[in-house]
């Protein structure tokens, strides 16, 4: 498989007011990704809401992500790609998750660092080197500010030398360690690939060699990030800076009130499938909804 590079998008699950999951939203919403010219999808992630949609919902969401981006692929000559949520705080979840990606027919499997169990490094190693037996290519997930644990370079290092272990979804929020990562383990490993977690890092992580972003913000302009990434990867930071000011506001805004709930709201203005959120989550605040109201304005989105 080639590196993952580019554009991604972590999947909202949108949802209906009584709760229930838009099959035909999220449906609509792959389509709009693809449109627009993304270069990956990532349901059934932290965006998806996934602690709150029970398996049967999930395999839904599969069945309805893969064949789409499949048979697009097939007609129009592209090579988008998938990655599937697959982690849990549960090694054995974990394994089951990415085997479970695996069959579906993902490209990749996004596996978190374990969460709320606290488990030391030599944990976290073992949780990864489990999933990386599985045999489909796997997206390290590091998130400090969801897991209570960052995964150090030292460690990072360590797991980059499983096999499988395709790339890092880098949301530490830490510029100095994505430039660590790229400097220490992209040196000695040319195919691993360094993705930013954060969608306003994207610009000086790509200009220090990373590889892309999983973003949030992508679920409404996919189109505009996707010029931003490419602008990158070609090497013409002129042009990606001018967007990534244009963007700053949302940017900002869509994390005011929380991921999904800011995005979601978002979404809703410009009339994209999104709908409300699950509990624990609840929609924007209004004083929220004013700065993503304005934020919207100022992008010209």
């Amino acid at each position: 498989m080639s590196k993952m590079r580019g554009s991604y998008t972590a999947m909202i699950t949108p949802m209906n007011g009584n709760g229930s999951v838009d099959y035909e939203g999220f449906r609509k919403n792959v389509v709009f990704q693809l449109e627009q010219g993304i270069d990956g999808i990532l349901p059934l992630g932290t965006s998806g809401e996934t602690p709150t949609l029970d398996e049967d919902e999930e395999d839904e969401i599969i069945k309805i992500a893969i064949p789409l981006v499949k048979d697009w692929n097939k007609e129009h000559g592209k090579d988008v790609k998938v990655v599937l949520g697959a982690g849990s705080n549960n090694t054995r979840d974990a394994v089951r998750y990415t085997e479970r990606a695996l069959k579906a027919g993902a490209d990749y499997a996004l596996v978190v660092t374990p969460y709320y169990n606290k488990p030391s490094d030599e944990g976290i190693f073992r949780h990864f080197e489990a999933v990386s037996k599985v045999g489909i290519p796997i997206v390290v997930y590091n998130i400090q500010g969801r897991t209570g644990k960052n995964i150090s370079v030292p460690l990072l290092e360590r797991i980059a030398e499983l096999p499988n272990i395709a790339a890092v979804k880098e949301a530490s929020g830490n510029i100095s360690q994505m430039m660590e990562v790229i400097e220490k383990i992209g040196s000695k490993h040319p195919d691993f690939a360094v993705m930013s977690g954060d969608d306003g890092l994207t610009l000086p992580m790509m200009a220090a060699g990373g590889d892309g972003v999983i973003s949030v913000v992508t679920n409404l302009i996919p189109a505009l990030m996707t010029e931003l990434v490419h602008d990158c990867l070609k090497g013409d930071f002129t042009a990606a800076r001018a967007l990534h000011y244009r963007l700053q506001p949302l940017f900002r805004a869509a994390f005011c009130d929380g991921n999904p709930s800011s995005i979601k709201y978002a979404m809703n203005c410009k009339g994209l499938p999104a709908g409300t959120c699950r509990l624990p989550l609840v929609e924007a605040r209004p004083e929220a909804q004013e700065i993503i109201k304005k934020a919207l304005q100022e992008c010209r989105v």
